[in-house]
């Protein structure tokens, strides 16, 4: 397939997909009465489906009812890993997949991921010999797909590698790999690398119900939620990708052939706070595998910014902007301050921002730990024809996706189709491999996130007007214009990661974003909105 491009004011052309004027977009949807696939939900698993779905050959709409990654899949610590916890619940064939995937996410965006030096320090005797054969193990699993070796280290070296630890009771420490990305820009990349294949894939579009005929699913009914009305879409298949929402649209389907569908998803919160890097300035991250109630805490490295998390807290709500909780702020600071030479306090803290893990509920399990739910995800095929993913995580995405258009290929939903290509697939901005410098996502964010496409940036207006923590008016023009941006938070929140570094730095900045999209989409910008928001993530 040809890919089209468009001329920049300067510099070479850009690789679609452009044109991201909403109008075209939705007259294009108009015009599409059926397609082969029809993905719902705009996270990292629906975006994965519809990249390996196109690339395939089937025709695809996605549709998402908010913005792209503005659920789960922008909200996650930031990791690409195998899951060092996983290994020690024994869960040895997720560890063996996720190291696997790692690699491929690894290879295919090498401007938003990239390899990550972790070090668990170890403050009693037992602690560094115990981590470090687990992690010896990790590497075996890992095989060739390894990103370095475990290493012993004393408590020098401990202390070099982790600037800012505590350093009083530290025996020595042990330090692994694995990795780290940007997971809203990775997730863009991925809506415009299946644009550029010919997917159509329309934001802020939401799916109100349902099509059956002779009891089987044939479409969906379909609603702009930015007020331009609606219509219908027939698919030959509807996958449910709507992470801890799949209930919702499994409703939907039992409602339409008589039947109710039983929950399938336990939610469980992750919570993380955002503190300076003057609290550990070093480039290796720090893990502790057991804090006291059995969690995992980190202290990651990011954009310039310390991440501390992660919690796991059931949650029986779905809220759209689930903030942490109070008993979580207290859980992080008190958990971070036994290994930080300063322990960070509440007014330290810069952002605070959680998630929703969609995690699937046993059969057998009426309340559960979700801490002791599996990881693993779920492909259900309901005896309509409705196709729901859930579960999982971000470094799997790319395997839940061919499992799903397997899963549609054992259904009789589909004939045979080619094999998958997504594993070796550069997505959108990939540099080639002799040029993968990779950028330090350790570092505060900048033009480097665009890879290839970087510049581009310099032929649009405002590309030396900066509005803080490397943001640039061109990146908000270059959001609106290439990369789906229709609101203020899906510039601070997602195309940039302001929000989620820097709250009350959001809150400044919004006036002028507002004044830009205002400019490149016609359409007036709620600023006092956006900071109302602001002022939750800052706490």
């Amino acid at each position: 397939m040809d890919k089209p491009v468009y001329p920049m004011a300067s510099g070479p052309a850009v690789p679609a997909p452009l044109e991201t004027d909403r109008a075209r977009l939705l007259a294009a949807l108009r015009a599409t009465r059926e397609v082969d696939l029809l993905v719902i939900g705009g996270g990292a698993t629906g975006l994965g489906v519809a990249l390996d779905a196109r690339l395939r050959g089937l025709s695809v709409v996605l549709l998402e009812s908010h913005d792209f990654a503005g659920g789960t899949s922008s909200r996650a610590t930031k990791l690409v890993h195998g899951g060092v916890r996983y290994l020690a619940q024994g869960n040895i064939a997720l560890v063996r997949e996720a190291l696997h995937e790692r690699r491929a996410l690894l290879r295919n965006a090498p401007h938003l991921a990239q390899p990550l030096a972790f070090v668990v320090p170890g403050y009693r005797a037992w602690e560094v010999p115990f981590y470090g054969a687990g992690l010896k193990l990790y590497d075996c699993l890992a095989g060739s797909a390894s990103l370095g070796p475990t290493q012993w280290l004393g408590r020098a070296r401990a202390l070099e590698c982790l600037p800012g630890a505590r350093a009083e009771g530290l025996r020595g420490g042990v330090r692994y790999w694995d990795g780290q990305f940007d997971d809203a820009r990775l997730a863009l990349a991925l809506a415009r690398t299946a644009a550029a294949q010919g997917a159509l894939l329309v934001n802020y579009c939401g799916v109100e119900g349902l099509l059956h005929e002779g009891g089987r699913l044939c479409g969906a009914r379909w609603r702009d939620t930015l007020g331009q009305g609606g219509a219908a879409i027939r698919a030959r298949c509807v996958i449910n990708a709507t992470g801890v929402w799949v209930d919702g649209v499994r409703r939907m389907d039992g409602l339409g052939q008589g039947r109710e569908a039983q929950p399938m998803v336990v939610p469980s919160q992750g919570a993380h706070l955002v503190v300076d890097r003057a609290f550990m300035p070093g480039d290796q991250a720090l893990l502790v595998p057991r804090t006291r109630d059995g969690r995992v805490l980190f202290a990651v490295p990011w954009m310039g910014r310390l991440i501390l998390g992660t919690t796991d807290t059931p949650r029986s709500d779905l809220a759209r902007e689930p903030l942490p909780f109070e008993q979580e702020v207290e859980f992080i600071l008190s958990e971070a301050g036994k290994v930080l030479a300063r322990p960070p306090r509440r007014e330290d803290v810069r952002s605070q921002w959680a998630g929703l893990r969609p995690l699937v509920r046993p059969a057998w399990d009426e309340q559960g730990d979700t801490q002791a739910i599996s990881r693993e995800h779920t492909v259900l095929v309901s005896p309509g024809g409705l196709v729901t993913v859930t579960g999982g995580k971000w470094t799997t995405y790319r395997a839940m996706a061919e499992d799903v258009l397997d899963r549609c290929v054992q259904a009789t939903l589909f004939d045979r189709l080619p094999a998958c290509r997504t594993a070796d697939f550069p997505l959108i901005g990939a540099p080639p491999p002799a040029d993968a410098a990779a950028p330090r996502l350790a570092a505060a964010p900048g033009p480097a996130l665009y890879g290839t496409e970087a510049p581009f940036l310099a032929g649009l207006p405002g590309a030396d007007a900066m509005l803080g923590l490397g943001l640039s008016e061109a990146m908000v023009r270059f959001a609106v214009r290439y990369e789906y941006a229709r609101t203020i938070e899906d510039v601070l929140a997602r195309r940039h990661r302001m929000l989620f570094l820097d709250a009350a730095l959001a809150a400044q900045a919004a006036g002028r974003v507002a004044d830009i999209l205002a400019e490149e989409t016609g359409a007036a910008q709620d600023a006092r909105a956006f900071r109302t928001l602001a002022r939750r993530y800052g706490g």
